[in-house]
């Protein structure tokens, strides 16, 4: 049923995408009106943050308890998950310079007008020091990030609340159940804004296109093509380095998880596809005690798809601007994104308000939040279906990590497949291991 819903709204949401470049195109007087729209849904998915942010970021850390309970699966796994994520960054700053998609993007002038009156506007000088950046980072009040927006500091906060939690123990467990239910409050709450998200992005569309032309659009297509190819190159790139390790083929995979992978893309959706994403790498010979474990961790802090595209629109945002990063002030920033990107994979829509807090920490004018609303659709879509596959690929890697990963099962699996007729053929000879024992002798043999 969710997925249905879904679905629908995806459809309504690429409608409003059309009809907004159409009403843009045909009526500018009237469309430049209609940021009315994009306003209000900005503001309220503005309000979600804050809250949501925090409740299930603590939560998701204070879950697993102190360092000793998480135990030796929940340490590689973090590790392996900081590591990726890294490297998703580095891919998406590299890609980002190279493409420079916010270079001559053209006529932007609505856009300002309208993230002042969604109260997203940022302050106009960027940070000049590496100092400077990292003294942000901490608040001196944790109301006051609030109200700014300030997600880094929302972050920072949230996390030495969840050490506390741990440390305390079981007297903590009353605050634990609060913030456990604001968080399904407020996951609930989300779902009732996107409702809106058609509306807002019809408005955001057609108020760019009525005020730029049609003109906007090839800047919009090198945005598309800048992520997708970013995207592309990480997953032929560093998720085929994971599977080499785990010796197991990467596009057997990809068909393995075909399913959800293609309900992620539909519906923008992680939760949509996560069910199913669970049960298959189960069959395909993951332990179930592993899979548990790193699939719903993944989703708090292993967002490759996500934490790519937000470094890739942090340099979009600054070179509309005309902000030169230097270097080291996109490392810092880099190592921000790690940290505000985390816990709300889930939630559409709320990379652009991830990215402006961003931006606002660091004090970088956000005026391409309003621009990149008009598309996140679309950016979405793709980031989503990378989250899902990094984490199933991430499910492999821990589980032949420790040595635990069922090779037999895996070929029985593809084989039923094959003989049922459920995906493309797997025959070819490097896809599956002739060792199928997940022993260390056999590995070293």
């Amino acid at each position: 049923m969710n997925a249905i819903k879904h679905s629908k709204l995806t459809l309504m949401i690429l409608a409003a995408l059309v009809l907004g470049v159409v009403f843009g195109y045909l009526c500018p007087v009237y469309a430049v009106k209609m940021k009315v729209f994009a306003v209000i849904f900005l503001r309220m998915v503005k309000m979600i943050i804050a809250p949501l942010l925090f409740a299930t970021l603590v939560t998701g850390l204070a879950s697993h308890g102190d360092i000793k309970k998480l135990g030796k699966i929940g340490i590689k796994t973090i590790i392996y998950f900081e590591i990726v994520t890294t490297l998703a960054l580095i891919i998406g700053l590299t890609m980002g310079n190279f493409f420079n998609p916010g270079h001559n993007f053209g006529n932007v002038e609505v856009n300002p007008q309208l993230i002042k009156e969604a109260g997203l506007m940022a302050v106009t000088t960027p940070h000049t020091s590496v100092s400077e950046m990292l003294m942000n980072i901490f608040p001196t009040s944790i109301v006051q990030s609030m109200a700014e927006g300030n997600l880094l500091q929302i972050v920072v906060f949230a996390i030495f609340f969840a050490i506390a939690i741990c440390a305390v123990g079981q007297k903590a467990k009353p605050v634990m159940d609060v913030l456990n239910s604001v968080s399904q409050i407020m996951f609930k709450f989300t779902e009732y804004v996107m409702y809106f998200a058609p509306l807002g992005i019809f408005g955001a569309i057609a108020s760019t296109v009525g005020m730029s032309g049609l003109s906007i659009l090839k800047n919009y297509f090198k945005i598309i093509f800048s992520l997708y190819t970013a995207l592309a190159v990480f997953v032929m790139l560093v998720l085929f380095i994971a599977c080499k390790y785990a010796r197991i083929s990467l596009r057997n995979l990809l068909k393995v998880i075909q399913e959800p992978a293609v309900l992620a893309f539909t519906t923008a959706s992680s939760e949509a596809a996560f069910p199913k994403a669970i049960e298959l790498m189960e069959r395909f010979g993951v332990p179930q005690n592993i899979v548990s474990f790193v699939m719903p961790t993944g989703y708090t802090f292993n967002l490759d798809g996500s934490t790519l595209y937000l470094a890739m629109a942090v340099i979009f945002c600054s070179q509309i601007c005309g902000i030169d990063l230097s270097l080291s002030q996109q490392i810092v920033m880099m190592l921000a994104l790690m940290l505000t990107s985390k816990g709300i994979a889930g939630v559409p829509r709320v990379s652009l308000i991830v990215l402006a807090g961003t931006l606002t920490s660091f004090n970088i004018p956000i005026v391409g939040v309003a621009i990149l609303l008009g598309i996140d659709q679309i950016l979405d879509m793709g980031r989503t279906t990378v989250n899902l596959i990094g984490n199933c690929v991430a499910t492999v890697v821990i589980a032949r990590w420790e040595n635990s990963f069922d090779y037999d099962k895996m070929n029985s699996y593809i084989s039923e497949c094959e003989n049922e007729g459920g995906f493309w053929d797997f025959s070819t000879p490097e896809s599956i291991p002739e060792t199928v024992s997940t022993t260390d002798e056999t590995e070293d043999k």
